[in-house]
């Protein structure tokens, strides 16, 4: 009877883990394709900033009195820019708007506008994307390019961990840039609060 109860602990566990690996490894193809994405965007973004620079007439979206970032389509996706984190060697493209396949390939516009200095913007914690903000700290620097060329610069104030239900926290207060995303859990989300560099 023992040798039997041990025999169906050890497929038990055998199984246990060879689903624990399938995730792991699941999960690692899911990360890889998001960075693969980022970076198959960016020169594309910068060339379409550049366009942009050259020839601002018709924009996608227009922006009256600063009050809307401009958006250009990219490969049937809108875009409204790009995000710099030198301390974490990123600088991801930023689509106008969100939903959750939007989120497997680039962070997203949640909220706001660079303009009226309430701007959010989510992704996943895939290491590529948002995984490494609470490596960031106060002081930190963070810049984000709209499609006009134009760059903000921003430095971090706090990096804080909210509730996962707290969305009305996440927007609220008088922060001009946030970024924000899952902790690994999944059981809280990553704020990092960032006010802009006068300059």
């Amino acid at each position: 009877m023992k040798i039997k109860l041990s025999v169906i602990f050890i497929a038990a566990g055998i199984l246990l883990l060879s689903g624990a690996l399938g995730l792991f490894f699941h999960n690692e193809k899911i990360q890889k394709e998001a960075a693969e994405a980022s970076e198959k965007l960016m020169p594309q973004i910068v060339e379409a900033i550049k366009i942009q620079q050259e020839e601002p007439a018709e924009p996608a979206v227009a922006a009256p009195d600063k009050k809307e970032m401009i958006s250009v389509e990219i490969e049937g996706e809108d875009y409204i820019g790009f995000v710099g984190i030198p301390e974490l060697g990123l600088e991801l493209p930023v689509m106008a708007d969100w939903d959750y396949e939007k989120l497997k390939k680039a962070p997203c516009r949640y909220s706001g506008s660079v303009y009226t200095e309430d701007f959010v913007v989510m992704a996943h914690n895939y290491k590529k994307h948002f995984g490494k903000l609470l490596q960031l700290h106060s002081g930190s620097l963070i810049t984000f390019t709209d499609m006009e060329g134009e760059t903000f610069r921003y430095e971090v104030v706090s990096v804080e961990v909210l509730p996962d239900y707290a969305v009305e926290e996440m927007t609220s207060g008088d922060f001009e840039f946030t970024l924000f995303t899952c902790t690994y859990t999944g059981e809280g989300r990553v704020a990092v609060r960032c006010d802009r560099i006068k300059e």
